[in-house]
């Protein structure tokens, strides 16, 4: 791997984690790892060029038809690539053809890029985590082999203690915060040989109080109608929360944009 490296663009595939969600700008868009990521980039390199395809609610499937192709033919030096866990989280899922599909995803991306980056998504602490465990695990397994056999990096999130910890994630239980976000550009940042800006954030953050019954109690009511009870409606009705969503940053266009700098 190359130490601190000049990348000249990056091209960002996946579903709600790379899009941003939930890490919230005041004009109510979506920053993210991957913005902060390109932003870092590109103050290193004029005329850096950013692409993000990544679209809520992908599917390995919908990723593999809508986003990759584009990607290929935009020949960055970088393209990530995080897509799958969605189909582990449905209550059926054939991982096989998970397998599949994120191994055509693969094949078709290494040789269209210089370096091409997977990663093993972070877990919240808690009983959803438990339920799939081993189908995220399978797929990661599957996302080390891959990288193995075509040269791509992996940032090993799921492994991080830091990104488990519930405070670093929002209230629907399923998206990073901001700094959870910030954390894992810098994680992204350091697997490409940058020096790091910071060698702490796989530490965990500082014990505080538990909250008390009440509160959690609260918190999962809010949890159940706002994000629960909509995503359960939205599995039944064979709905998404991309339906009808374009693409982040589909061209791959000069960066940075000062609403998203870092």
């Amino acid at each position: 791997m190359q130490t601190n490296p000049t990348h000249t663009s990056l091209v960002a595939v996946g579903d709600s984690f790379t899009e941003g969600m939930s890490d919230l700008l005041p004009d109510g868009s979506y920053r993210g790892w991957a913005d902060v990521l390109a932003g870092r980039m590109a103050a290193r390199t004029p005329g850096f060029r950013y692409a993000n395809l990544a679209v809520r609610g992908k599917l390995i499937r919908q990723i593999v038809d809508e986003q990759v192709d584009v990607a290929a033919a935009m020949r960055p030096d970088v393209i990530t690539l995080v897509g799958g866990l969605n189909d582990t989280l449905r209550p059926q899922c054939d991982m096989d053809r998970v397998r599949g599909l994120l191994t055509e995803a693969v094949e078709r991306l290494a040789p269209s890029c210089k370096q091409l980056v997977l990663m093993r998504s972070p877990g919240r602490q808690g009983p959803v985590l438990e339920r799939f465990r081993p189908r995220m695990e399978e797929l990661f397994a599957c996302v080390d082999e891959l990288a193995e056999r075509h040269g791509a990096l992996v940032v090993d999130l799921y492994g991080a203690p830091s990104l488990a910890d519930p405070r670093l994630w929002d209230v629907d239980r399923l998206h990073l915060t901001a700094e959870g976000h910030r954390r894992v550009a810098e994680a992204v940042w350091q697997t490409l040989g940058y020096e790091a800006e910071d060698s702490e954030w796989r530490t965990p953050m500082p014990p505080s109080a538990p909250p008390s019954w009440l509160a959690r109690r609260t918190a999962d009511v809010r949890f159940t109608r706002q994000h629960l009870l909509p995503w359960i409606g939205r599995r039944l009705t064979g709905r998404s929360s991309g339906d009808g969503r374009p693409a982040k940053r589909p061209d791959l266009l000069p960066y940075p944009d000062p609403a998203v700098q870092e």
